[in-house]
């Protein structure tokens, strides 16, 4: 009876337990915590200092307050023959689906760099040729400051992890940033949704529109 009852005490507990640390069972993985905190906090951007692909230097926060537009952001380098390859193809395929709907004035695509040694604005202007990037609709940027880098990729929650080729291993992700400056949203790469997730950001980013 005694051990019946204890068990049933630890069943509780554990009950208690896991729902604190998952947030009410939420959260099952960092990955998930990352989307929920991102969804319930919608985090400013920060004013870090950045280099577009022709060397103009503007405050990352600024840029979305100026453009008043949705921009969609990933992290790449441009080294990369792996992830990166493939968020170069989805935002392509971004790219064709915003001129397409003629979207041009509303949506923006940007690619950030985490090698800033490496990646110039020369080689990203080289490598947005490469990627037949529309300037109007696409453009590439890096740290102006390399120390600014950490605080950034923390507030993206980008992991970078250096292998033992020369290269980063990273997760990666389709990030939705409102012309508000706020970031309010993560979807998958490679899930092939482009349009739904275009259609799904562009309400909470004109909502009176809808």
């Amino acid at each position: 009876m005694r051990t019946t009852a204890a068990s049933a005490v630890v069943l509780i507990l554990s009950f208690f337990s896991i729902s604190l640390i998952t947030e009410d069972f939420q959260v099952f993985t960092k990955e998930q915590a990352r989307r929920l905190n991102v969804s319930r906090i919608k985090p400013m951007l920060p004013a870090t200092r950045m280099l577009d692909q022709r060397g103009n230097l503007r405050s990352l926060h600024s840029w979305v307050i100026e453009e008043k537009k949705l921009m969609i952001v990933d992290f790449i380098y441009t080294r990369c023959n792996t992830v990166c390859l493939s968020l170069g193809n989805e935002f392509q395929q971004l790219q064709e689906l915003i001129r397409s709907r003629n979207m041009q004035e509303r949506v923006t695509l940007l690619s950030i760099t985490f090698d800033p040694l490496h990646d110039t604005p020369k080689k990203l202007a080289d490598y947005a040729s490469r990627l037949k990037a529309d300037e109007n609709i696409w453009r590439f940027a890096t740290v102006k400051d390399t120390n600014d880098l950490d605080g950034l990729l923390q507030f993206f929650m980008v992991t970078v992890i250096n292998d033992e080729f020369g290269g980063y291993q990273h997760n990666a992700a389709l990030l939705g940033v409102r012309p508000d400056g706020r970031l309010h949203s993560i979807a998958d790469s490679g899930s092939g949704r482009h349009q739904e997730i275009l259609d799904l950001w562009l309400k909470a980013s004109f909502p009176s529109d809808y």
